[in-house]
């Protein structure tokens, strides 16, 4: 029969296996959620430096919630920003949740590699002229734009209800009384005939479908001496879209000038992306 100091030890060691037990239960899910908030921020972080996009801003659509990736490198257009069908032959994704997205494609971080300040000199706008965000998303263009020509207007386009919601709320939040955000379909901008001074469409393109009806949309929203901006990812880009969905810069030349408009790539060349500018012919 075991003594009592015996007893006591089996107890002793007892004890302190339940002890420690209790405490790799509670470290744990520590560590456990260390390191799923690692994997969230490296997730973030490629989703936007790819999806913009964006993140991909969407004229066409976009991904179904960020995190979607495309091989090694995901794409959120805009900023970047995953993808969506935009009817035959095109790529897309549903951005239903503007809240969600926002912190993808509205990250500051995009500053680094998406050098909105020179897409706007490209644009060359002036305080008055009306200017079309084309696939605005979250509005990381929309608002700068809008600051950008205080006298004049900034209409927001987007196909998925929930970026128009937020972006109308944002431009509330912001106190930028000239910009409005209304709703594009997969094949049509939404945008009033001969009603814009400037379109600036960011990490689209690469979305449509039928891209030569789309550039005629886009032409026929152009008020005398108007002119469309395209900003998408090149075929070499490091983030961005899989290779098999990007568009050569060439293409979205020849799209736009099947539209009747007269189309040449930018000198002014960003990081992993080319810059596409058309106007009317005189």
């Amino acid at each position: 029969m075991p003594s009592d100091a015996t007893e006591m030890n089996r107890n002793d060691s007892e004890e302190r296996k339940r002890d420690e037990t209790r405490h790799k239960h509670q470290t744990e899910p520590l560590e456990a959620r260390s390191e799923s908030e690692k994997r969230m921020r490296y997730l973030s972080t490629t989703i936007l430096a790819a999806a913009l996009g964006a993140g991909c801003s969407s004229a066409a659509g976009r991904a179904s919630a960020p995190t979607t990736t495309h091989g090694s490198r995901p794409h959120a257009h805009e900023s970047s920003p995953p993808h969506e069908s935009h009817g035959a032959g095109a790529h897309h994704h549903a951005f239903a949740d503007a809240d969600a997205w926002t912190k993808v494609l509205d990250d500051p971080a995009r500053d680094d590699w998406q050098r909105p300040s020179e897409v706007l000199r490209v644009l060359e706008l002036e305080p008055a002229m009306t200017v079309a965000d084309v696939g605005a998303g979250t509005g990381y263009f929309s608002v700068r734009l809008a600051r950008a020509v205080p006298r004049g207007e900034v209409i927001a386009t987007d196909i998925e209800p929930d970026m128009v919601r937020f972006l109308n709320e944002r431009a509330r939040r912001e106190d930028l009384r000239n910009l409005r955000a209304i709703q594009g379909t997969h094949s049509a901008s939404g945008l009033a005939a001969r009603n814009v001074d400037r379109i600036l469409v960011v990490h689209v393109w690469h979305h449509l479908g039928d891209r030569n009806a789309y550039a005629r949309d886009l032409a026929a929203a152009l008020k005398p001496g108007g002119r469309v901006i395209v900003v998408d990812f090149q075929l070499s880009a490091h983030r961005g879209p899989p290779a098999e969905m990007r568009v050569a810069p060439e293409s979205v030349v020849a799209a736009l000038e099947s539209a009747g408009l007269s189309a040449s790539v930018s000198p002014v060349v960003l990081p992993d992306q080319y810059i596409v500018e058309a106007h009317q012919r005189p």
